[in-house]
Formats: C-alpha cells, sequence, structure tokens
C-alpha cells in the first residue's frame, strides 16, 4: 500500500536582519515620528495630517553666508479627511512605510524597484495605489524632506552614472578597490556612495577634476593625466547624479581635496558648475550635504576659442534658448555680483558660439591633457 503523500511544510519568509548603524537609526526613528504623529491624532479624533515642506522656487532662497541654496520654511498640509488630498496622503504613508520595510530588512532597490514594490490595488475597490511611477517620485521626495533623509538614506538608489580613477583606495561594501587599478573603464561610481557603504582607505591625490563627460574622462585617463599629477578623476555623464555629486562632497570635506570642473563652454556647462558649487533649485533641501562652495571652474571658458586658436569649424551657434538661458544664469545671485562671471556670460552672448571641451582635439589629441588643463591649474585660471 502506497505511503501517504507528506503535505509540504509552508515556508515562511522571514526578513534577513538588517545591519545597523547610526544612520540607519536615525532614519527609522524619523520615518517612526511621522507615523506616530498620524497615530496621536487618530487617537485624539483629529484630522491626521502631514506638513511637508514646499519644494518650490519661492521657498529657496541663496544664503551669502554658506554659499549654497537653501530651503524655506514653508510648508503644505496635507491631510486625510480632506477628498482632494486623501490619495496622496496615504501614497505619502506607503511610501514612508515601504523605506522602513528596506531599512529593518539591511536591503536597497531602485526608486523604480520601490514603484513596484508599493503598487497594488487597493482591496475593495479598483484604485491603484500608484498609476505609474511619475506619481510615486514626486512622493519619494516629499519623505525625503519631511524626515530630512537623503534617498540613499532611505535605502533608494537611482541609475549609475559617472566613473572614477586615480590615486585613491576606497573599500566599497566590504570589498578594497584601488583606483589606480581600474583599466580603461574605471570605477564605477554607485548612487549610494554614504560613509557605511564607502569608506576612504588610502588616499595621494592632490585635487579631484572633474569633467563633464565621459569622452572627455577617456582622454584624461587614457594619458594617464591622474598619475603624473597626482590626482583623482571623474565624471557624470553630463548632469552629475546625485551619487557623483555626494561622492565629490566626501572627497572635498573629509579628505580637503580641492575640485576643480572642467565643462563645456555654454549654459549647460555653466549650468552644472552652478549645481555642484551652489545646489539645486529644485532639489534646495539637499544642497547642504552635496554642494561645494569653493569648487573652482576650470574651463572651457568664452576666450578660449582665440587663446587657443581654435579652427571656426568648431563654433556651436547659440540657439535662443541658448541666449535665453544665459540671461537667466547671469541673474542667479551667486553669479550676479561676480564681475569675472558677467564678463564670462557676456562674452559667450557677444561671441554668439558655444564650445564643447572636445573642441580642443582640434588641435592635438592630447592638448586638453598635456597643455590645457596643466597650464590653468599652473596658473590658477580659473572663475571662482
Amino acid at each position: 500500500m502506497a505511503k501517504k503523500a507528506r503535505s509540504a511544510k509552508k515556508t515562511e519568509f522571514k526578513p534577513s536582519p538588517r545591519k545597523s548603524s547610526s544612520r540607519d537609526d536615525r532614519t527609522l526613528a524619523q520615518l517612526s515620528q511621522l507615523a506616530e504623529s498620524v497615530v496621536r491624532a487618530a487617537n485624539a479624533r483629529r484630522d491626521p495630517h502631514l506638513d511637508i515642506p514646499s519644494r518650490t522656487l519661492s521657498n529657496v532662497r541663496y544664503s551669502p553666508r554658506k554659499r549654497i541654496i537653501e530651503m524655506g520654511k514653508n510648508t503644505n498640509r496635507r491631510q486625510l479627511f480632506n477628498l482632494h488630498q486623501a490619495k496622496s496622503f496615504m501614497q505619502t504613508m506607503l511610501v514612508a512605510s515601504g523605506c522602513k520595510t528596506l531599512i529593518d530588512q539591511g536591503k536597497t532597490t531602485s526608486i523604480r524597484g520601490l514603484y513596484y514594490l508599493l503598487k497594488h490595488t487597493i482591496e475593495g475597490t479598483r484604485e491603484e495605489t500608484f498609476n505609474d511611477q511619475a506619481e510615486c517620485d514626486p512622493v519619494i521626495e516629499d519623505i525625503e524632506v519631511t524626515v530630512n533623509a537623503l534617498r540613499e538614506e532611505l535605502h533608494l538608489y537611482a541609475q549609475k552614472k559617472g566613473d572614477m580613477v586615480g590615486e585613491i583606495v576606497l573599500v566599497d561594501n566590504g570589498d578594497e578597490i584601488d583606483c589606480s587599478r581600474m583599466g580603461s573603464g574605471g570605477y564605477g561610481i554607485p548612487s549610494i556612495v554614504e560613509p557605511e557603504v564607502i569608506q576612504f582607505k588610502k588616499c595621494k591625490a592632490k585635487f579631484v577634476l572633474h569633467v563633464e563627460k565621459d569622452t572627455v574622462w577617456q582622454r584624461f585617463n587614457e594619458d594617464k593625466f591622474w598619475r603624473k599629477y597626482h590626482c583623482i578623476l571623474t565624471h557624470g555623464g553630463g548632469q552629475p547624479p546625485r551619487g557623483v555629486r555626494r561622492l565629490l562632497y566626501r572627497l572635498h570635506n573629509e579628505l580637503k581635496l580641492p575640485v576643480y570642473c572642467l565643462l563645456d563652454n555654454d549654459p549647460w556647462g555653466y549650468y552644472i558648475y552652478s549645481v555642484i558649487k551652489q545646489g539645486s533649485i529644485n532639489l534646495a533641501y539637499e544642497s547642504r550635504r552635496m554642494a561645494i562652495p569653493d569648487a573652482k571652474f576650470l574651463g572651457l571658458r568664452s576666450k578660449d576659442f582665440e587663446r587657443c586658436g581654435l579652427s571656426p569649424s568648431v563654433k556651436i551657434d547659440l540657439t535662443d534658448t541658448d541666449r535665453k538661458r544665459a540671461m537667466q544664469i547671469a541673474k542667479y545671485p551667486w553669479f550676479a555680483n561676480k564681475k569675472p562671471w558677467q564678463r564670462e556670460i557676456k562674452r559667450l552672448l557677444d561671441n554668439g558660439f558655444k564650445l564643447e571641451v572636445e573642441a580642443l582635439i582640434s588641435k592635438d589629441i592630447s592638448y586638453v591633457t598635456e597643455v590645457y588643463a596643466p597650464q590653468r591649474l599652473k596658473d590658477k585660471d580659473w572663475l571662482d
């Protein structure tokens, strides 16, 4: 007689215990306080609400003393029993709960991953928690600014973009990385670069050179500029993502390394420098942990077409959008009272054209690494 098959034993999922850190403990406490304020209001039969700091241009100011962009104190109240705000209130608490779960489990996910983690049909309805990711992303920023935590401290990461090479040895999640032995590809800068993940072990570099694009970075790396001039070389693939900006901030503030920026001679290059130096207007709440007020603009400069004897074929005509953007940047309070920057932007407009750093190749394939950058550094010829 055949033996009766044993019933399958149900396996319960048990989250892995998280690796405790003071930073995680602080973020968990902030998330818990958010939840407790809602519970207290409900127990007292009051309308639960959240006061979300306003992320608008009118609530942003430049601090001349700190030399960074800061958020003001204005807030927007989000109420559970307000018909027009109930869903956004639910979404805010849902994102906070999802981030707490990630920290509790010692895991990270992308902002896309969090969207799928939280997306479901609300029981008893046909309503989705989030219709699309565009509805979820602003709520993540709301949580960041409300609990005063970086996205990375909420265990969320964005797409990796940016590389580094040079005379520094670091430890990334327990693995020792010698950035002077990374071949042609370099060390890919991750989105989360907090001290719990990345520690600096040994550094012989004297400064950091940040270039705008990977094409220019490849030339500097291939020519071993970082070895000859004892530096760290980074790029952010255009507008540097948060991980790159945060790493530059740490290299500057923890290792006391000067940061020089080699960017295109156009309004976009000026804006990238502005974000690295003073912070982002749209994300002003993160400036105090990312902005580098002492960063220098090494080039490309509006006078470099004549100074370097470049060919007319490298000129790119300014568009109406370029002109409008340049005039907007000239009015930024951190540029408005700086005569060298006013002259720089005026000359760009008077020239009527813009230049990419790659235009220097018209002189020689290694002109930027063997002549341009070394001379500017030697002469301390930069804009502040």
